[in-house]
């Protein structure tokens, strides 16, 4: 047969009256301890009382003009001292904390963010930010960032929902079909989306789904319509990596978000067609659960990477 523990429940009440009988029991004085806590003598001895009263036992001995511990006072401002200096120190800490950016920041975010808008740029974030330390959960769904532990969300725009607290960390995109000079050599480039069916689409399926994504486009105009077509080719793979390589070695031509493919563009690596039917939508998103009380290492990540969109505008 098991022993009965006692698991004794503290009265919260009694805590702020302990707090000033460890201040009052420093400094030795009601006067010292009443100017530095900014209260009263009077109201700080009164609180003393209640406490004595509360507690059934007497912890101070006091004369006109002095006062000191009695035993049993001595003894429970013995145990208080490491305690309160316990909790003295974690409070300091959170405001050391609450300075600078520090401890884990989980971002959950789709993966071609993180290609794109992290990986380049984490040797530079942490470096700027020593005591921070990042996790990145690769999700290519809409998660609840607080249900699945998560500080941040970043994905596209156009999937956020209306009351999601967001900032924008890039520029509008679009979407980019584009092919090698190689390949372009031995076909020409296609007019429409409906010359597609002339020509060698590489094709990525959704790991999700596991259904092929369809080429997105809008018809040029005022009037524009939103339409997609289903493309075929000699490669289909669930990896969008891979699916670039392929075009840069003149494979075949591919459809991809605009900032991937901007550097290749660029350098002529990859050659762009069909720009008229493929217009900006908004770009890619950070996302909180609130505005109240961010922590820095919150907003030490939206700083950089509204930094980064700044710098990308400068350069289009």
């Amino acid at each position: 047969m098991y022993a009965q523990v006692y698991n004794p429940v503290m009265d919260p009440s009694l805590l702020p009256s302990l707090a000033w009988f460890a201040h009052v029991a420093s400094h030795r004085s009601f006067t010292k301890a009443a100017a530095k806590m900014g209260v009263s003598r009077a109201a700080l001895s009164q609180n003393l009382k209640a406490l004595e009263k509360q507690l059934g036992v007497r912890l101070l001995n006091r004369t006109t003009r002095d006062m000191s511990l009695t035993e049993e006072g001595q003894h429970l401002f013995d145990a208080l001292q490491p305690s309160l200096g316990s909790i003295e120190s974690a409070v300091r800490s959170l405001g050391e904390a609450a300075g600078e950016a520090s401890g884990l920041l989980k971002v959950n975010t789709a993966r071609l963010a993180a290609k794109a808008l992290i990986e380049p740029y984490v040797g530079e974030f942490l470096s700027r930010h020593p005591k921070l330390s990042l996790e990145l959960v690769m999700d290519d769904g809409l998660s609840n960032i607080t249900a699945s532990g998560c500080d941040v969300g970043i994905r596209l725009g156009q999937n956020l929902a209306e009351h999601m607290v967001a900032v924008p960390i890039t520029p509008m995109l679009a979407m980019a079909v584009v092919g090698a000079p190689a390949y372009f050599a031995r076909r020409s480039p296609p007019k429409t989306p409906a010359d597609l069916v002339h020509h060698n689409c590489l094709n990525y399926r959704h790991t999700g789904s596991g259904a092929l994504y369809e080429w997105e486009f809008t018809s040029p105009g005022s009037n524009g319509h939103d339409f997609s077509v289903e493309t075929k080719g000699n490669l289909i793979t669930n990896d969008d990596d891979s699916m670039l390589r392929a075009a840069l070695q003149g494979v075949g031509l591919i459809q991809h978000i605009d900032i991937v493919v901007r550097k290749h563009i660029d350098d002529g690596s990859l050659v762009r067609v069909l720009q008229p039917w493929c217009p900006p939508f908004p770009g890619f998103y950070l996302y909180v659960p609130s505005r109240k009380q961010m922590p820095k290492k919150t907003q030490a990540l939206i700083d950089f990477l509204v930094e980064k969109r700044k710098q990308w505008e400068k350069r289009t």
